[in-house]
C-alpha cells in the first residue's frame, strides 16, 4: 500500500509542477517533464496489463490486486473523469474475469478484493471530482491575477511614439502574475517618458506600491516639463502612500527607479536614477555602454534621509540602437555556484535588429536566465527594451534592412561603466 501511495503522490506532484513563467516568456514544458508526464498518464493502463500478465504467470497464492488497486488512483489527477471511471471498471473487469479463468470466482479471497478494487475505483472518482473543483478555482484564481496584471502593468504597444517597444514581466513565485517589479511606457509631449523600478518587499503590499508609483508617473509624465519633477512627484506620492501604512513599511519603504526621457527626433535619451541598476545601451554594431548615474541617489521614498535636487544625465540615442532597462532580478540571478548573471558582458558584441529586435532581447535573455540559474530564480525580473529606429539617410550602425547609426563617441566595450554625460 506505500508503493501505492508513493505512486498517487508522484502523480500529483508531476501533474503540479510548475512549468514556465508568465508575463510573456513562453516557456513551456521541456522535453523531460513532457516524456515524464506522457508516462505517468499511461500508467494506469500499464498497470492493467502488468497486473493480468503477473496474476496468469504466478501460482495462485500471489495476487496482482495492489496493482488493480492503483491503476484507477493514477487516473483521477489526470484523467476526465468518465476515463477514471472507465479505468476503475476495468481493474475490477480484470480481476473478476482473472478469478472466473481459475474458477475462484465465489472464494472469500476473490470476493474481498473484488471489493477492494471497487471501493478503490470509487475513492479515485471521488478524487478526480476534488481535483477538478481544484483546477477549477485555480484557473479562476489565475484569470483573476492575469486581469491584476494588465491592469497595473499592462503590455505596452509595440510601437509608441515612433520607437519599438517590448516588455516582460517574469514572476520568481509559482503561479504568481505580479509582485513589486514595475514598467511603464507613456508618450508625452516631452518625449517618450519610461520607468522600470522595483519595490520593497513582497506580496500584496508591494503590489499596491507599484499601482501608487505607476498611477503617479503616468500623471506626472503627462503634467511636468523635466524628467527630474517627474521624479519629484513620485517621490511625493510614495511620501504620502507612507503615512498611510503602518508598522516596518511606514519607516522603511522604497522604491528603486530609473526613469528614462526620449525627445521626439532629438537623438537623445535623458535618465534620473534612484537606486536602481543602470540600463544598458545597445548599438546596432553591438557596441554597448552601461548607464551608470553620475551622482548616486537614494531610492524614491527615502527623502527623510537626505534632500537634494535629482539631476538627469543625458546621453546620445542614435537611431540603430537600444535602451535596455531592468530591475535586479535580472543582475542578481546566481547559477548553482552562486555566480551572478551580468547582462553587460552576455550582450556585449550582438546585435538585435530590426523593428522586432526589443523582443528578440528579451526573449534572449529570459532564456538566458532560465538556464543560467537552473529554473530556480528567486527574485522578480521586469525587463523593458526600447529601440529607436534607423531613417532614412542614416548609415552606419544596424543590420538586417537597418543600416544607419551615430558616432562613437561615449561608446565602449561590453561590460565597461560610462556615466552619462550632460
Amino acid at each position: 500500500m506505500n508503493v501505492v501511495m508513493g505512486l498517487v503522490l508522484a502523480a500529483e506532484f508531476g501533474r503540479r509542477r510548475p512549468v514556465g513563467q508568465r508575463g510573456g516568456s513562453g516557456g513551456g514544458k521541456s522535453p523531460d517533464v513532457r516524456h515524464e508526464r506522457a508516462l505517468v498518464r499511461a500508467l494506469p493502463l500499464l498497470l492493467i496489463v502488468v497486473g493480468v500478465v503477473y496474476d496468469i504467470s504466478t501460482p495462485p497464492a500471489f495476487t496482482a490486486a495492489p496493482l488493480f488497486t492503483a491503476a484507477p488512483l493514477i487516473a483521477a489527477p489526470f484523467y476526465s473523469l468518465i476515463t477514471t471511471a472507465l479505468i476503475g471498471a476495468g481493474s475490477c473487469a480484470a480481476v473478476l474475469a482473472l478469478h472466473f479463468k481459475s474458477s475462484t470466482t465465489a472464494d472469500v479471497e476473490a470476493i474481498t478484493e473484488l471489493i477492494t478494487v471497487a471501493t478503490v475505483a470509487v475513492l479515485a472518482v471521488v478524487i478526480n471530482r476534488v481535483v477538478r473543483r481544484s483546477d477549477e478555482q485555480l484557473a479562476s484564481a489565475r484569470t483573476i491575477a492575469e486581469a491584476a496584471q494588465r491592469a497595473v502593468l499592462p503590455q505596452p504597444d509595440h510601437r509608441i511614439g515612433g520607437l519599438d517597444v517590448a516588455a516582460r514581466y517574469e514572476a520568481a513565485e509559482a503561479d504568481a502574475f505580479i509582485g513589486g517589479d514595475l514598467y511603464a511606457v507613456q508618450d508625452t509631449p516631452y518625449g517618450v517618458r519610461v520607468i522600470v523600478g522595483d519595490v520593497r518587499g513582497k506580496g500584496i503590499g508591494a503590489v499596491a506600491a507599484v499601482a501608487v508609483v505607476i498611477g503617479a508617473f503616468r500623471e506626472a509624465a503627462e503634467q511636468e516639463a523635466t524628467l527630474e519633477a517627474v521624479a519629484q512627484r513620485l517621490e511625493r506620492a510614495l511620501a504620502r502612500e507612507g503615512t498611510r501604512r503602518d508598522g516596518l513599511d511606514a519607516f522603511e519603504g522604497f522604491t528603486t527607479a530609473v526613469l528614462a526621457e526620449i525627445p521626439h527626433g532629438d537623438g537623445l535619451v535623458r535618465l534620473v536614477n534612484r537606486g536602481h541598476p543602470g540600463p544598458l545601451l545597445l548599438r546596432g554594431d553591438g557596441r554597448l555602454c552601461v548607464l551608470s548615474a553620475t551622482e548616486p541617489a537614494l531610492p524614491l521614498g527615502m527623502g527623510d534621509l537626505g534632500a537634494w535636487p535629482d539631476r538627469a544625465d543625458e546621453t546620445e540615442f542614435p537611431p540603430g540602437a537600444m535602451l535596455l532597462l531592468y530591475t535586479d532580478g535580472l543582475s542578481e540571478a546566481r547559477d548553482v555556484r552562486g555566480e551572478f548573471y551580468n547582462p553587460a558582458a552576455r550582450l556585449g558584441g550582438r546585435i538585435f535588429p530590426g523593428p522586432n529586435g526589443p523582443d528578440a532581447l528579451l526573449a534572449t535573455l529570459t532564456e538566458e536566465v532560465r538556464r543560467h540559474t537552473g529554473g530556480g530564480t528567486t527574485d522578480d525580473m521586469a525587463l523593458l527594451a526600447v529601440r529607436r529606429p534607423l531613417m532614412a539617410g542614416d548609415t552606419g550602425g544596424d543590420t538586417g534592412g537597418d543600416t544607419g547609426g551615430a558616432g562613437a563617441d561615449g561608446w565602449t566595450d561590453a561590460g565597461s561603466d560610462v556615466t552619462g554625460r550632460d
